[in-house]
């Protein structure tokens, strides 16, 4: 019988663009492809919630999961805060988070694919349409400066493609840290997952 480890240690890398055209784009989505990109410019926390589980739940996102709605409502509501959602035929297959602060910095909070729309390339044109409207947030928020850095972290919980995509859009790390963390890794979301 194996054992969970009650640690792990955890690389998080930290990551960078200080101007729009560090942005690399990649591939457009091809016009009349079922796919498409847009903001949910609803605050919802219900979607915000299935989003944030449905794409975390096998690469151990859990801070936000004891959030009560209200918390959500108000994260949601933040001037700056931007969710745009990845659909393919009308079904949500990933999303990213903006979080723009006044002085013109953008933190991309959250971002990834549902476990069925990953390896498909579709990661890197939701990431390009992302940064490219952080880089644009301003235009939608009044009172916010013009985007002067976009930055993330991310981690070796996350996705093993996850580093290389923000690297091919343009990201440069600007700090690495270890740390032993608590084991957080969950089940699947289905039986025997």
């Amino acid at each position: 019988m194996t054992t969970t480890p009650a640690t792990e240690a955890v690389t998080y890398w930290y990551l960078e663009q200080t101007a729009p055209g560090d942005l690399r784009p990649a591939r457009e989505i091809a016009p009349g492809a079922p796919v498409r990109i847009e903001r949910a410019a609803v605050p919802s926390p219900e979607f915000s919630r299935f989003l944030y589980t449905a794409v975390g739940q096998d690469v151990a996102w859990i801070d936000r999961l004891p959030w009560d709605r209200a918390r959500w409502q108000a994260q949601l509501e933040r001037p700056g805060v931007e969710t745009w959602v990845l659909y393919e035929h009308g079904t949500p297959g990933g999303f990213i988070e903006l979080s723009g602060e006044e002085s013109g910095v953008v933190e991309i909070g959250y971002f990834g694919l549902l476990p069925a729309f990953r390896g498909r390339g579709l990661g890197g044109a939701l990431l390009s349409a992302g940064t490219a409207r952080a880089w644009d947030l301003a235009d939608r928020t009044p009172g916010h400066r013009p985007t002067g850095r976009v930055w993330l972290h991310t981690c070796s919980r996350d996705g093993e493609h996850a580093l290389d995509n923000y690297r091919r859009r343009g990201f440069r790390v600007y700090d690495t840290r270890t740390a032993q963390e608590p084991y957080a890794r969950q089940p699947g979301p289905w039986p025997g997952a």
